[in-house]
């Protein structure tokens, strides 16, 4: 049965049906029972591109990458949180479509995806300071929500973000309570906003240690495990080397161990590793005994639960903006101990 047979059967409009079976909030909850009962009874099966033109929405979301930012597709970060995405779209009956354009092309794949009716949403990766993009998403009216957010942008829009200032904070406050004055930061790369965030929180807490601020001991770059083990080589190399590493990533936080072994060094003992961990599946923990000291904030359930909030706007365009600050969890592990020649008492 299609969905014309079926909107046929009950009497109601392909459009009236279609939107039944996709939860939309004007339709009765008397008539969505009723559609949803003919539905399974007659083991109707819904076509996406024929409920596309029968309600004028495509069923598919979009995430455009920029050449600029190409390497997260091959992240296991950016894995994680497609496939939480990806979970929620599939309970709404939503596809998705990952599209890589060049820097200079970005605007006009918005524009073309509008024009086409390719997606009747879009995710925002990434977003830097001022970001452009949201500016002109609202312009050309495509319905999306912000993985992070953009500093400087003053206009409403949807957000889901962690507290990476706290986050970056709190780790540094520990690093420092456990005697470290020569604490290193591995960060991300300070063009995203949320690595000029966590940069702020450590540098705030840097201050407020009385600790002074060497840019020696801060790297901005890519957050893979050869960046971490490279970064990390090089300051340990330093006169004055430091005797704690925070890092962007637990990826990053692989490569800096690395490091310490090659050469000798006890991690949580000689030399300390804090990290920030996105729960990865494929990239865990050391599960019941962390391995890491870690603020952690689960990256797939970010997709699962930004997927849901785009989902919302695309149904309801005109309803207020949603905005969630999520805070990372602390979870102690064995790379940090007190800092060399510090009593443990």
């Amino acid at each position: 049965m299609n969905l014309k047979e079926l909107s046929s059967l009950l009497g109601l409009s392909q459009t009236t049906v279609s939107r039944a079976l996709n939860g939309y909030p004007e339709v009765s909850e008397k008539t969505r029972a009723r559609v949803v009962q003919a539905a399974e009874a007659h083991a109707y099966s819904p076509n996406t591109r024929a409920q596309g033109l029968a309600t004028g929405h495509s069923k598919c979301i979009g995430h455009v990458i920029s050449v600029s930012d190409s390497a997260e597709m091959v992240n296991p970060i950016f894995g994680d949180f497609m496939a939480g995405a990806g979970e929620t779209y599939s309970a709404h009956g939503y596809d998705m479509m990952v599209t890589r354009v060049g820097a200079q092309d970005e605007a006009d794949t918005y524009r073309s995806l509008k024009a086409r009716g390719a997606v009747d949403g879009i995710v925002v990766h990434a977003p830097r300071r001022n970001d452009p993009r949201l500016e002109l998403l609202d312009k050309i009216g495509l319905p999306y929500v912000v993985h992070g957010r953009s500093t400087g942008i003053k206009a409403p829009y949807s957000w889901l973000d962690v507290n990476n200032t706290r986050a970056f904070s709190e780790a540094t406050s520990y690093l420092a309570s456990l005697g470290h004055s020569r604490i290193a930061l591995i960060n991300g790369q300070e063009t995203m906003d949320f690595a000029i965030r966590r940069r702020s929180g450590y540098e705030s807490s840097l201050r407020f240690a009385g600790l002074s601020i060497d840019t020696a001991l801060m790297s901005t770059g890519e957050m893979t495990e050869a960046y971490g083990y490279t970064q990390a080589n090089a300051m340990l190399d330093l006169l004055h080397p430091p005797t704690a590493f925070l890092a962007a990533s637990i990826i990053c936080a692989a490569g800096i161990r690395r490091a310490l072994d090659e050469r000798g060094l006890r991690v949580g003992q000689d030399v300390s590793i804090a990290t920030f961990d996105d729960c990865l599946s494929y990239f865990g923990n050391g599960g019941d005994t962390p391995v890491f000291t870690a603020w952690q904030s689960s990256v797939r359930a970010a997709g699962a639960a930004l997927a849901q909030m785009l989902i919302d706007r695309i149904r309801a365009p005109h309803a207020p903006h949603i905005t969630k600050l999520w805070e990372a969890e602390f979870v102690s592990g064995a790379s940090t101990g007190p800092a060399p020649g510090t009593s443990k008492d």
